[in-house]
């Protein structure tokens, strides 16, 4: 498995430069990071609150110009949820989330990367905006957004992810 060293918050874009990954089909497709830890107790993993419903989610968003899907995935965790880390370089599958457009609802295919977690930042870009917090995989599993849950118990219960 290829792992990219993402430790150090990731590079600020210039304001106006993001632009959207595209999917298999040409359709907009966003990113999304699976920060997780493992500790004596057992294993980890980090939510965020969404800005509009306050859900419990993963650090996800639209990939930034110039970056590839798993840097833009890293640069959203550090974003959005204060860390930094190791982030896998290949998708380990995809949901579908469902945004509000100015054209009404419309869904969208969210490629997901795993972020073995090596810093927690005290202050980041949406601190303000958002909580962040640690929890166990049956306690996740009960209060994530329902369009996530499937990922992450998929990638729990793979075992892959054990030695990153």
């Amino acid at each position: 498995m290829r792992t990219e060293r993402a430790v150090e918050p990731p590079e600020r874009v210039a304001a106006g430069t993001d632009d959207y990954g595209a999917g298999d089909n040409g359709e907009p497709l966003q990113v999304a990071a699976l920060p997780y830890r493992s500790h004596a107790r057992g294993r980890d993993i980090l939510l965020v609150t969404s800005r509009r419903s306050g859900r419990w989610i993963l650090p996800k968003g639209w990939p930034h110009h110039g970056a590839s899907l798993s840097q833009s995935a890293a640069r959203e965790a550090y974003e959005e949820a204060g860390i930094c880390g190791t982030i896998w370089q290949h998708e380990i599958g995809r949901f579908t989330t469902t945004k509000v457009t100015l054209d009404g609802a419309a869904d969208f295919p969210v490629a997901v990367y795993p972020l073995k977690v090596e810093v927690e930042l005290a202050d980041w870009p949406e601190h303000e905006e958002r909580q962040r917090q640690w929890f166990a995989l049956a306690d996740a599993s009960e209060i994530i957004a329902p369009d996530q849950r499937d990922i992450v118990e998929a990638f729990y219960g793979s075992g892959v992810w054990t030695g990153y």
